[in-house]
């Protein structure tokens, strides 16, 4: 397990590839792929930023647009073989896509029009040995935004993305678990080959109805069971990244220095707590 740098703890004012470089001088183990920003780049000079900073790449987020309409996916579906074989080449095998916790259209229907859509885009990065995470939304305004509610506890995400693919698995963020009333031993139920990354923040408490996304505190401020939540990646033997992502919390006045060592310090302390050795 390692700590990654996250650009909610930056609020863009670390432009890429400076935030890859301040992600080394600030003692992270890896930081999160810009992969657009990264393939203007290129692939030698993004290899060598990582290098030089001395952190590795944590994920990337997925350039596809899977959960609209059929037009938008296929456009991004014909340039994912480019951008897996580019995370691949930048050692960067990880990629994550937020998935919504209602819709329009009914649970069954779109269960299927994404299973569909997931499994295609599983087999185009198998290809490549680059895994797929898929986030679930557990606050309670995101399960009320659309008529029907779909997918945003973590057992049930899991079971989906076991249908996508042997590479598609869960992106498990504490604050979104928490939420959706998740428990310890769902964490280990998941088990290691499905949890693809970690998000990490806290919440203070609220009523349900309360709950806004970026109200979010930094790792330790809360009542989420961090304790627990560590304690079981512990015992499935999670080797991943760590990113810490306090939506809302950072002061805006604080540099993207200060950003990043709040959540490097934050993460490491609660970390550590739950028996983490570093």
């Amino acid at each position: 397990m390692y700590v990654a740098l996250n650009s909610s703890l930056t609020g863009g004012k670390a432009p890429w590839p400076d935030f890859v470089r301040l992600a080394g001088a600030a003692g992270y183990g890896g930081c999160d792929l810009n992969l657009g920003a990264a393939m203007k780049e290129g692939v030698p000079a993004t290899r060598a930023a990582y290098a030089a900073a001395k952190v590795r790449p944590s994920f990337c987020s997925l350039p596809v647009t899977a959960t609209r309409d059929e037009a938008l996916f296929q456009t991004g579906l014909a340039g994912l073989e480019e951008a897996a074989r580019f995370a691949a080449a930048v050692e960067c095998p990880r990629m994550m896509a937020v998935m919504p916790a209602a819709s329009a259209t009914p649970k069954a229907e779109f269960r299927k029009i994404l299973h569909d859509r997931f499994t295609a885009i599983g087999e185009v990065l198998g290809k490549q040995g680059v895994r797929l995470g898929l986030e679930f939304l557990g606050p309670l305004h995101f399960r009320t935004a659309a008529p029907h509610v779909f997918i945003y506890q973590l057992a049930e995400m899991v079971e989906f993305a076991s249908e996508c693919g042997g590479n598609v698995g869960v992106v498990l963020d504490d604050w979104h678990w928490h939420h959706a009333g998740g428990s310890v031993a769902d964490i280990v139920a998941a088990g290691k080959e499905r949890i693809v990354l970690v998000h990490l923040s806290d919440c203070a408490k609220l009523a349900p109805e309360e709950v806004r996304d970026n109200q979010r505190l930094l790792a330790g401020e809360g009542v989420i069971d961090l304790a627990g939540f560590f304690g079981a990646l512990k015992k499935i033997g999670y080797e991943g990244s760590v990113s810490p992502e306090p939506i809302g919390r950072i002061p805006k006045e604080a540099s993207g220095a200060e950003g990043a060592k709040l959540g490097l310090d934050s993460a490491l302390a609660v970390m550590r707590k739950a028996g983490i050795a570093f």
